[in-house]
Parts: structure tokens; sequence; C-alpha cells
């Protein structure tokens, strides 16, 4: 049960024990969060598909427009942990409202960008903004649902995150077909400033940490998550090896000055005393490998639709959708299972499906029918659905309610390393092999999901099987 800050006449704010918000204003909060997610999600895998435009707009070359890509991922991954960290202290609505304006300032500033380098600065600050909004965001769910109803909670919040994520290439298209990429980001303005005005009158206002803000830990946090996704994505193009080296050392002292810095803490702001809960770990390694697979599939196979079997971008982007239409419809209903039944065991079901679902994209005949894609690529978002929302809640309910701030960082770390791990892998696919580059990130792809799988299952022996029963 979560304890409410609620604010009264007069200026007062009292301490209340409240299990969730009223009905009425849940609804309310939950359109606020869902708007935020849909768009920091969306924009995660939006300009991959606008790339081509904006580098010959820009006059900029391929190698550099890829940076409006990274910029935006090493901003997220970043500043994810120190706005978890910040939303204990302040409190998730602050930085959750924070998140909002920053994103849409900066989504602003995307679109009138007249120039690669001006594009660039606001694609960071738009991350930046992004990395609050999904820092806090499962906390923020937490306060806002009752504990016994959070799981289809956590069902409507994979929804918003899958669907906006497999839905990229496809929105990406449709603007593109119409307007030039500016819209692309300029879109997020109006919706934006609702986000904005619904946050500020219905989030709740939760309790606040009593620990301060550590400013070192966040800049050695920062150093340390930024250098790694750096050095993944260097690692996957084969760079000269003497800087990957330097990249590597660079890495790990940074993650060594973070863990000495954060030692003892009674919260540290990358959680590894949650990590010593099994339970918390297992579920995280869940996360990173079943999003490295989900990453694999979706850059690796418009490749493969458009230069193998020669089909158009927009083609491309529908031929996706069966994926993102059954995620749409199974986190809800895994959401409300997990409400009656082990995570570990529904999570455990949907990456095995998962795992059939990509191995049967790489047993597809030469020359496949549009229902023979579509069917299969079906089968991957009805595993993909049934794992998100289950594992988010083993995560939250495997952390304390003071800790709920740390947990929701990891939430959306686990699952930025995953995506960044992924597409870093396709890379690396591609430049061993450029005939079969497509067909070998299919097959580990298809080794995460089952990797994931394990890890899931494993949860059944490391945590009590105390869950009601339907």
């Amino acid at each position: 049960m979560e304890k409410i800050l609620k604010q009264q006449p007069g200026n007062h704010i009292e301490i209340s024990e409240q299990d969730g918000l009223p009905l009425e204003q849940r609804r309310w909060a939950i359109v606020a969060v869902s708007i935020g997610v849909a768009m920091s999600s969306l924009d995660t895998a939006i300009a991959n598909t606008a790339l081509p435009a904006m580098a010959s707009q820009l006059q900029a070359t391929a190698a550099d427009s890829v940076w409006i890509v990274n910029a935006y991922q090493l901003a997220m991954v970043a500043t994810l942990l120190p706005f978890a960290a910040l939303g204990e202290i302040l409190g998730y609505r602050r930085v959750s409202i924070f998140g909002l304006f920053l994103f849409t300032l900066a989504s602003l500033a995307c679109a009138c960008a007249w120039n690669l380098p001006t594009l660039l600065v606001a694609r960071l600050f738009q991350g930046v903004g992004a990395s609050a909004i999904m820092g806090v965001n499962t906390a923020m769910l937490r306060a806002i649902y009752p504990a016994r109803i959070l799981g289809r909670g956590l069902g409507t919040n994979a929804l918003v995150v899958a669907v906006a994520f497999t839905a990229g290439p496809s929105v990406a298209s449709l603007i593109l077909s119409a307007w030039s990429w500016p819209w692309l980001f300029a879109i997020n303005v109006p919706l934006g400033v609702i986000a904005l005005l619904l946050a500020r009158k219905v989030l709740p206002v939760t309790r606040q940490a009593a620990h301060k803000f550590d400013a070192l830990t966040a800049i050695y946090n920062v150093g340390a998550f930024g250098m790694l996704i750096l050095t993944i994505g260097d690692a996957a193009h084969l760079v000269e090896w003497r800087r990957l080296v330097i990249e590597v050392v660079v890495t790990a002292a940074f993650f060594i000055l973070l863990l000495r810095r954060q030692g003892g803490h009674q919260a540290p702001m990358l959680p590894v005393d949650l990590f010593r809960r099994p339970l918390f770990a297992l579920s995280s390694l869940t996360a990173v490998c079943t999003f490295a697979a989900q990453s694999l599939a979706f850059v690796s196979l418009p490749f493969y639709f458009q230069m193998v079997l020669g089909r158009s971008a927009v083609e491309t982007g529908f031929l996706i959708t069966p994926w993102a239409v059954l995620v749409g419809i199974m986190a809800p209903i895994a959401g409300r299972l997990s409400d009656h039944y082990p995570p570990g065991l529904l999570g455990g079901i949907g990456l095995a499906v998962l795992s059939g679902g990509m191995v049967s994209l790489i047993l597809m005949p030469e020359n496949p029918s549009t229902f023979a894609i579509c069917w299969r690529m079906a089968v991957c978002g009805i595993g993909f659905g049934f794992f998100q929302a289950p594992n988010l809640k083993a995560i939250m309910h495997s952390a304390p309610p003071e800790r709920s701030g740390g947990a929701s960082g990891i939430i959306a770390t686990s699952r930025l390393i995953g995506q960044a791990s992924g597409a870093a892998l396709v890379a690396f696919c591609f430049t061993i092999s450029s005939n079969n580059g497509e067909l070998y990130a299919l097959m580990l792809g298809a080794g995460f999901a089952v990797a994931g799988s394990i890890a899931s299952f494993s949860r059944l022996f490391v945590t009590p099987l105390s869950f009601r029963k339907p």
C-alpha cells in the first residue's frame, strides 16, 4: 500500500494511507502517463525510418546522420537512473512533469532545427526529457493503481510502450508520405501540452525520501552508461582495437567510481542492493534478453523485406503491424493474468512462443506471401505481449515501495540496454555477412528469447508462489 500525500485546503499537505487513486482521477492520470510514455517510446524508433530524408535535407552523410538516433538513446540511457533517484527524493510527480515539459520543448526545437548540429543538440535534450518520463513511469503507476489491480495497470502500460515502439516505422512512413521530416517531431508538441496540463492536475504526490541527491554519483552514472552504449556500438562496427580497448577501460573506470561512491548508501542510484534479490535480478535479465530479441528482429527485418523481398517502406511498416496488434491484444490479458499467476510462468511461456515465432521467420520460404509473413509476426507479437506486464509486476513487487524509483529506473534501463545491444548486434551481423546478415540476426534473436525464457522460468524456484487463484 502506497502512502500518498494529499493536498488540502490552505496549502496544507497531509500524509494518508491510500491504495491507488479513485477511479475517475485514475483514468485521467493514466491518460497523462500514457501520452508521455507513448511519445518517448515512439521517438526511440521513429527516427530510424526518417534518417535518409533527414540526411538529405540537412546535407549530412549517412554516418553522421546516425547520431540523430544515437544522441537520443545515449541521453536516455545515461540519465535514467539519476532521474529515478530524483523521483524518490523530489517525488515522482515533479520529475514526470519536468520530463514532459522538457520533451515537449525539445520536440519543438527538433522541428525547427536548421542543420545537423542544432538537431543533435535538440535530440540530446529530448532524450533527457524522455529519460525523466521513463525513469519514474512504473513507480508512478504503483501510486496510481490499487495493489490488487496493479497487473492490469502494468498491462496497459506495456501495451502503450510496445505498440508505440513497434508502430514507429509505420507512423514515420505515413508522415513522410504526406509531409517533411520536421513533422515527426512537431506532432509531439500538442500531445505534450495536453499531457503536461493533465499531469499537473491529476498525478498523485508521493512521499519523498529523506536522503539527499548525490550529484557526483549522477556524473559517474552518466559516464558509465553513456560509455557502455558507445562501446557496444563501436564493438559491433568492429572499430580499431586500440580505440575499443580505451573505451572498455574508461567504461570500467566509471563503473568502479560509481560503485565505490555509492557504497553503503541506503538507496544507491545504481540499485545493486535490489540486484541481491534473485527475483529482481532474474526479472531484469529477462527484460534485457527480451528487448534485445525484439530489437534484433525490428532492425533486421526491414532490410529483409525491402532489400531481399523488394517491398516498399510503407509495405514494410504494415508487415510489422501484426506484431504490434497482437502485443496490444495480449498485453492487457497478460496483465490481468499476472494478478493471479506467477510472472515467471507467464513470462517463460510468452518468451518460448516468441522464440518459436522468430524461428518460423528464419524458416520462411524464399518468396513468402504476405499472409506467410503476417502470421509469423503475429506469433512473435503474442509471445512478446504475454511477457511484458508480468515481468514489470515481478520487478516492482520484488522491490520495497520506498525503492520504487530505483526499480522503475532499472525497468527502463534494462529495456534500453536490450534495444541498444540488439541494434548493435544487427550491425555486427551485417558487418560479418552482407548477404545473410538478416538470417544471423534472427538466429541471435531466437537465442536471446530462449535465454529470457529460461531466466523467467527460473523465477519459479526463487520466490514463494503466493498468488491468488482465479
